[in-house]
């Protein structure tokens, strides 16, 4: 009886106040599609990613993204998508002030049974929709984009470099299309050379800013 002895161990440690109405547990946490244990030698904690250099809201958007009741895939793939992401979106709701309450699709979907990957999915939808205030609001409401986690974001990814990105990308679909590949590899190389990962996969496109990002680099595109 694991959750029995630590809840009794709790409630004894604070005998004043009720412990929990509420007793839920995630499903296992993974490694590299692995199950983590320390007879792995793929055992860590979230202190030992803060000290890898890892920003806390990164690792939190990453649990965040699976249901509780899913397994989670801790990857450094999914890190990099993640930290990617963020700057999108605090380049985007950074200088917004969050107003009036959060959507309701994302309240919806953290009211069903807390699904935190559902409100992603609506938090995502919002931001192609444009919808800042909206955007902003929700996001800190999943503890996303607050501004004490803010101190890795060094702004460099703006909306303009996005617009920039997704204009390249679109040229380069274009130039495939008409099988005018040379147009199509000098798009992909720009890009490159920009510090923009691009990937080619089965669903689609996709892209996310590098380490070595440089937004002047875009700005043949204008």
């Amino acid at each position: 009886p694991h959750h029995e002895n630590e809840i009794a161990q709790s409630c004894c440690a604070h005998p004043e106040g009720q412990f929990a109405r509420y007793w839920l547990h995630n499903e296992m946490l993974q490694v590299e599609g692995k199950k983590m244990s320390k007879s792995l030698g793929n055992f860590f904690t979230v202190r030992d990613l803060l000290d890898q250099g890892i920003p806390g809201e990164v690792i939190r958007f990453v649990f965040l993204s699976t249901h509780y009741r899913k397994p989670m895939d801790w990857t450094a793939e999914k890190a990099r998508e993640a930290e990617a992401e963020l700057r999108r979106w605090r380049a985007f709701a950074g200088g917004i002030d969050p107003m009036g309450g959060p959507a309701s699709e994302v309240l919806a979907a953290i009211s069903d049974d807390l699904n935190t990957h559902g409100a992603i999915t609506a938090l995502r939808k919002l931001y192609k929709e444009g919808d800042a205030h909206g955007f902003r609001k929700s996001a800190e409401l999943l503890g996303l984009l607050t501004p004490e986690l803010g101190d890795w974001f060094d702004g460099e990814a703006t909306p303009e470099a996005d617009e920039l990105i997704e204009y390249a990308l679109q040229l380069r679909a274009e130039a495939k299309t008409q099988k005018n590949f040379a147009i199509a590899d000098q798009m992909r190389d720009l890009l490159v050379e920009a510090g923009v990962l691009v990937k080619d996969t089965k669903e689609g496109v996709t892209w996310e800013y590098g380490p070595d990002f440089d937004p002047a680099k875009l700005e043949a595109l204008k």
